[in-house]
């Protein structure tokens, strides 16, 4: 595919620089897919005399092929105009495709008279240019001239012709414009054949193209062919908000986005009840306040209660059907039985996963050091867990007496007369805990006995 910068006809970073994603020209703009490429046609098939052809903006026409020539998509050819001359444009389809666009367009095959000239020629290439750079520079004095006059229009585009015969201006306006005065004065300056042509805002904003709010490029400047009417129904019906600032895209109108999934909402809006703003219970009157479609809920309210209470559609028709027969239920929601109360899920322990560490071991790590320092700490000097120090000039020696003692410990009496008590259970993991604390204490005394020399 080409733009209108590109040279060779292809889109490459030495052409128009965008790699095949340009914006007003459109290399990629209103493509069709050719599924029909890869396969072989029997060997008695006459290929479709009728290629279509696109031109700048989303112009697409149909031409004849009277002269049979090979043509592929992407290629600059010369055709036929209505008012004389040629033009310049891209092929954009050909073989049995085009029969189907035909189809799909309710053009007849009969109706298609314009012909193909030829392939472009490297001189006709040269003038497509030349006539192209002038399109901005005439669109901005065109502009100037329709100011000085006061007309009430806003010239959004110009297409010249191939041969720099013609162009084409066009432009948008919310009434008929008297602009014979200003075509006379557009012939003086560009000395060209003029001709006007009013579009509508979405039109305009298919041919100049831009980024939409979703951040992708505007549906109608890439793929869209056909606008469809939106009303603010189609909002309502998706439950968004009516902000025009929001539902407005670049053209000003609604989004044509908003038709994209209006029949699934439509469809899910068949099984929701109608005329349930108020529900009649023994407990008092609730509102309706919010409905999911997708989910079957519909949420309601008691007066002067924030809380909100999730009903599901069946019941909401039941307590509806009920209501109308004179009946009050006594509560909205149906309770649930014990039975069928719902078990929350276990909470999956990762952190005691095989092969899975602690998000807070290094926390963890060293607490009991922690505590036997801060009772080091507040001990008074040469009775920590440290070694003394020896005095200047000497070795320090530690006598028996210099050593802690253990506290004595008072054990009870034995007598061998007395009847057999009976020792009470201990819990489980008592017995681990003490040969911990031994062992904790064994170390203790170990670490606090230096060698003597």
């Amino acid at each position: 595919m080409g733009c209108g910068s590109c040279s060779t006809g292809g889109c490459a970073p030495a052409g128009c620089k965008s790699n095949g994603s340009c914006l007003t020209n459109g290399c990629s703009k209103l493509d069709v897919y050719d599924w029909l490429s890869h396969m072989d046609m029997p060997s008695n098939y006459k290929p479709f005399n009728i290629i279509e052809i696109k031109f700048k903006g989303s112009r697409k026409e149909f031409f004849l092929n009277t002269e049979n020539l090979y043509l592929e998509a992407g290629e600059l050819v010369a055709v036929e105009t209505t008012t004389g001359g040629y033009d310049i444009g891209h092929v954009s389809l050909t073989g049995e495709l085009v029969r189907m666009q035909l189809n799909k367009r309710h053009v007849r095959t009969d109706d298609v008279v314009k012909k193909i000239y030829r392939k472009a020629t490297p001189a006709d290439v040269d003038k497509w240019k030349l006539a192209k750079e002038l399109e901005f520079e005439t669109m901005h004095k065109a502009r100037v001239l329709a100011k000085e006059l006061g007309l009430a229009m806003k010239l959004s585009d110009v297409d010249y012709q191939g041969d720099r015969t013609k162009a084409t201006f066009y432009y948008t306006a919310e009434g008929r414009v008297d602009f014979r005065e200003l075509i006379k004065k557009m012939a003086e300056t560009f000395r060209i054949r003029i001709e006007m042509r009013q579009i509508g805002m979405r039109q305009e904003a298919s041919r100049l193209g831009g980024i939409g709010s979703c951040g992708r490029e505007l549906c109608c400047s890439t793929w869209l062919t056909d606008f469809k009417t939106v009303s603010t129904s189609a909002a309502r019906y998706q439950n968004l908000s009516l902000n025009t600032l929001k539902l407005a895209g670049q053209c000003g109108k609604l989004k044509c986005c908003l038709n994209y999934e209006l029949d699934t909402y439509m469809d899910a809006l068949k099984d929701i009840p109608d005329n349930v703003e108020r529900l009649e219970t023994a407990t008092g009157t609730v509102r309706h306040q919010k409905t999911d479609i997708f989910k079957k809920l519909m949420w309601f309210s008691y007066p002067n209660d924030e809380n909100w209470i999730a009903v599901d559609i069946a019941r909401v028709k039941e307590v509806q059907k009920l209501n109308k027969e004179g009946i009050k239920p006594e509560y909205l929601k149906e309770e649930v039985a014990e039975t069928d109360k719902v078990v929350a899920p276990k909470v999956f322990d990762y952190e005691n996963v095989v092969g899975q560490d602690s998000l807070t071991r290094l926390d963890n790590k060293g607490g009991r050091n922690k505590k036997n320092n801060r009772k080091n700490r507040n001990k008074p000097k040469g009775q920590g867990n440290a070694r003394p120090q020896a005095a200047a000039g000497g070795n320090t020696q530690i006598n028996a007496e210099n050593r802690p003692k253990p506290a004595p410990v008072n054990k009870p009496a034995v007598n061998p007369g007395a009847p057999a008590v009976e020792r009470s259970e201990k819990p489980a993991g008592a017995n681990r805990n003490n040969n911990r604390r031994k062992k904790n204490n064994r170390n203790n005394n170990n670490r606090e006995k230096p060698s003597a020399e």
